[in-house]
């Protein structure tokens, strides 16, 4: 607005400058001065604003643990409620499922494109009784549906998801494991690694000859393991050999609780031998060798209440949450009743499969427009990717624009209902409508 304009005195409460405001302007600086009843003047304040040059659809700041938790507006396949009372929704049927209750507003808080909360938004396309996609979809209110104001021409948002695991666990040649990790550490109050285990039951004892081990970090891990469970803060109990911190033996008596050394052994590296054995009484037993054959006792047999069912098998971490480890283990031996098959999976590493992501924009009547991401891979990308798509594009499908009801994002093949596909956590952020823009993302 022109400067030093003075407006007169003015009878109402509000005041709409002849000049307008224009799209994206500003900054716009105003004052107001009261005129006292003696004749003076009190000189207020000066304020000042600027105009966003985009339309809202949803950045997510709005919601929060009370009236306005995300799922009522953002539904999902899990749904909320309770039949027969209100709020009520049974859910759409997809492995969808959106928020986080372990934040104070259910909404992510630290992995955000701007300002202070995203949507998470996890998918599980191989859910049991569930479709095989995962979609979430926002009703709009009446102020959101015209996609046509201000001559806007693109549907912008922004979204961010986790990079496929690296685990792996391979026998070739026979009796010869090859297991391959990442993760931050076993150590603490919570672990990262990858980990093949058989289940066992009461007493037993697992030996391993650790061959070799990649030098991602000095404090890298190759170890045996027996565990009570397989999440991340679980109790357990280890011997590990490393690139350069020697032999390590440490367990956790508490779920949750910081991890503990028994004991260590220096200037020692991979080929080494070594044991955790768990007896009657539950107390575990930490040893090391040379050759297999004259163990060394790594500090005093730890007394465990842990479950009669646990986990016992091989375990890698990295030490270095974006390098990848690769240990290779042979001679080894499992006593105790143990199951017969391997299984592997990483611990405490949040990774997704690779699947599509989409968007689709309906009218209150009529099919969906279905807008697939050009990279098949979407879910893999780890850093903030802003996505633009044409209104054109929802208009050529038969969208009417002046009037869009729903927008729904989603993973993997809408629709599908008998192929399994993968899981992971995705969000998404920013959703805006703007005019044609010569540089999206700025």
């Amino acid at each position: 607005m022109t400067p030093e304009i003075y407006r007169g005195r003015q009878a109402g409460t509000s005041y709409t400058p002849p000049e307008g405001v224009e799209w994206g302007g500003g900054p716009y600086y105003w004052r107001i001065d009261e005129f006292n009843a003696d004749g003076t003047i009190s000189r207020g304040r000066v304020w000042s604003f600027t105009l966003a040059d985009f339309i809202l659809v949803d950045d997510f700041e709005s919601y929060d643990a009370g009236e306005r938790q995300i799922w009522y507006w953002w539904h999902d396949g899990l749904g909320y409620g309770a039949p027969g009372t209100d709020p009520y929704f049974a859910g759409n049927g997809t492995g969808a499922a959106v928020g986080d209750e372990t934040t104070r507003s259910y909404m992510e808080e630290s992995i955000v494109h701007s300002g202070g909360r995203s949507l998470p938004f996890y998918f599980d396309n191989n859910k049991q009784g569930y479709a095989m996609y995962s979609e979430t979809e926002l009703t709009l209110m009446t102020s959101q549906r015209g996609w046509t104001q201000q001559d806007v021409v693109e549907l912008s948002l922004w979204f961010r998801g986790y990079p496929a695991s690296v685990g792996s666990f391979v026998e070739g040649p026979a009796g010869t494991y090859t297991m391959t990790g990442s993760g931050a550490d076993i150590w603490g109050q919570s672990d990262q690694f990858h980990y093949a285990f058989k289940s066992l039951t009461g007493l037993g004892s697992i030996v391993a000859r650790v061959q070799s081990l990649t030098n991602t970090h000095s404090s890298a891990k190759a170890s045996v393991m027996i565990r009570e469970t397989l999440a991340p803060d679980s109790k357990y109990s280890m011997v590990a050999v490393t690139p350069g911190s020697g032999v390590i033996a440490e367990y956790r008596a508490e779920t949750g609780e910081n991890s503990q050394q028994m004991n260590s052994q220096t200037g020692i590296a991979a080929p080494y031998w070594v044991k955790i054995e768990r007896d009657l009484a539950g107390n575990l037993t930490a040893y090391s060798s040379a050759n297999g054959s004259t163990w060394q006792m790594m500090g005093q047999p730890v007394p465990f209440q842990m479950g009669s069912n646990a986990y016992i098998g091989l375990a890698v971490t990295a030490h270095n949450a974006t390098a990848t480890c690769e240990a290779k283990f042979s001679n080894v031996t499992i006593t105790g009743n143990a199951g017969s098959q391997w299984a592997n999976q990483d611990i405490g590493i949040q990774s997704n499969n690779a699947e599509p992501l989409y968007v689709a924009v309906a009218n209150a009547a009529g099919n969906p427009a279905v807008v697939v991401h050009d990279n098949p891979d979407a879910s893999l990308l780890d850093t903030w990717t802003e996505w633009v798509i044409p209104l054109q594009i929802l208009a050529d499908q038969g969208i009417n624009l002046t009037d869009v009801d729903r927008i729904a994002i989603g993973l993997g093949t809408k629709g599908n209902m008998t192929a399994p596909g993968g899981a992971g956590k995705m969000f998404i952020d920013d959703i805006r409508l703007y005019r044609t823009r010569t540089a999206p993302g700025q």
